[in-house]
């Protein structure tokens, strides 16, 4: 993946941009914007599925190539040797490492301690042995530290760790706010910018993230992914049930709730965001109906998928829109270069039409078992690598410590939020859950982001 070009965004004067309000809807709904638009109307991106010859503004056309079904050239399994595949695979890893830093004098791996970054971490160890790895201790929910750390030891990599402080990472992203060139609000955002200022702090001049795999490597149902499939019926339900009683405090109901009242394929979305009524509330104006009708973009590929793990993989290729942004704004913003090895195209396409179906997706819904056989030459047993969560933030330690912050931002963001007041006032004494405290994230996000960006905002309704 090439180094993003930002150069005809930066052309654009701030008089020729005009906030969509669409977007905006997109983000409270979902925590990114639907490709290819953006939060400018001006401004669109060719990601994932999108051909950038195409016109992104009036005629856009999505279609994913890299389902399972249309790999005709897959090999059967058991007629390549395993041996074979890992030394293709740690060859093609190693030149995907190298390539992508080859601009940078000083790498930092974002290291969760999960199987991406473990694999890549291994790479790293040979084709840039001089990379250091960070990992972020977000909450106390999973605690990656030790697994990153024993990896970055063994492989002799230089390991920092830094614990989340949600105070410190919101004043820092509201320190590279004005330098921000588009907005996103992925529920790591805070803590990307949080690493970022660590690692230009610390004389690093590029960052090396792991996503990227799952499009391509396979996104096999859980049992958990099919229940909230089951569980999402579009069932409208009244605001007053979520903060009433025991279910205001418990995370588990609230977000069983939220789950029915959502569109199964927007379910796949991570995080807990606002519903429709909530998001038209906040606007002031019935805007969610916009967003919803973006999904009809993906409608054709969605119907003619083949089972649901084909479903899911077009989720993702939707997510990753968004949780690429995220790293490419900041690095923008920071000066940094930004690395996505895993977005290496020869590394993906060998792996997409090379690699049997068995090495990909194995018994019981167990994911990646190339990268899980690679690591295995190195590390017998690790935390994470069999089971492992998100990339993890103290949202309710956000709430409680910059609560007024953001509720001042509110009261001056009125002209194009006018219902985030309210909403901030009546769920106050809710936020220690961690539910309502996601959707605190989100108005965090993007509600300093709009103050400074507001011009044209009350006309561009769709």
């Amino acid at each position: 993946m090439s180094e993003i070009d930002f150069s005809p965004f930066d052309r654009l004067q701030g008089s020729q941009l005009s906030l969509d309000l669409v977007s905006l809807a997109d983000l409270l709904r979902t925590s990114f914007v639907y490709p290819p638009h953006s939060i400018y109307r001006e401004v669109k991106l060719a990601g994932t599925g999108f051909d950038p010859t195409q016109d992104l503004h009036d005629h856009p056309s999505y279609h994913y190539p890299f389902q399972s079904a249309m790999a005709s050239s897959r090999p059967p399994p058991k007629t390549i040797g395993e041996n074979e595949l890992l030394k293709q695979y740690h060859r093609l890893l190693s030149h995907a490492v190298a390539n992508a830093t080859a601009s940078m004098r000083a790498p930092w791996l974002f290291q969760s301690g999960g199987k991406d970054s473990t694999a890549l971490a291994i790479a790293l160890a040979e084709a840039r042995p001089d990379t250091c790895c960070y990992t972020y201790l977000g909450g106390n929910e999973e605690n990656e530290v030790p697994s990153a750390r024993l990896v970055a030891s063994k492989l002799g990599l230089r390991h920092e760790a830094l614990v989340c402080d949600p105070a410190r990472a919101y004043d820092r992203y509201l320190a590279i706010l004005p330098r921000l060139p588009l907005l996103t609000a992925d529920f790591a955002v805070l803590s990307y910018a949080d690493l970022a200022m660590e690692v230009r702090a610390q004389g690093g001049d590029g960052i090396i993230d792991g996503i990227g795999a799952d499009e391509y490597c396979g996104a096999p149902l859980h049992a958990r992914e099919r229940l909230l499939g089951l569980l999402a019926r579009g069932i409208p339900l009244p605001s007053a049930l979520y903060t009433s009683g025991v279910v205001s405090h418990s995370f588990k109901l609230c977000f069983a709730l939220s789950t029915l009242q959502m569109h199964a394929f927007e379910r796949y979305f991570p995080g807990s965001r606002f519903s429709d009524a909530e998001v038209d509330g906040l606007l002031g104006r019935e805007l969610s109906a916009g967003s919803r009708r973006r999904l009809a973009l993906f409608r054709p590929d969605i119907d003619a998928a083949q089972s649901k793990e084909a479903v899911r993989r077009i989720a993702l290729t939707i997510v990753e829109s968004g949780q690429l942004a995220k790293g490419m704004y900041i690095a923008k913003a920071m000066s940094l270069r930004l690395a996505y090895p895993y977005c290496y195209e020869p590394l993906r396409d060998w792996v997409f039409h090379c690699v049997p179906d068995d090495h990909l997706i194995g018994p019981g819904g167990v994911n990646k078992v190339l990268m899980r056989n690679y690591i295995a030459q190195h590390f017998k047993q690790l935390p994470y690598v069999q089971s492992k969560g998100c990339f993890r933030f103290d949202l309710c330690g956000l709430a409680s410590r910059r609560f007024d912050q953001v509720r001042d931002f509110a009261e001056q963001a009125r002209d194009v939020m006018p219902g985030a007041p309210a909403w901030l006032d009546k769920h106050r004494a809710v936020l220690g859950n961690k539910y309502f405290a996601s959707k605190f994230y989100l108005l965090a996000v993007v509600l300093p982001w709009l103050l400074g960006r507001t011009r044209g905002a009350k006309s561009q309704a769709e």
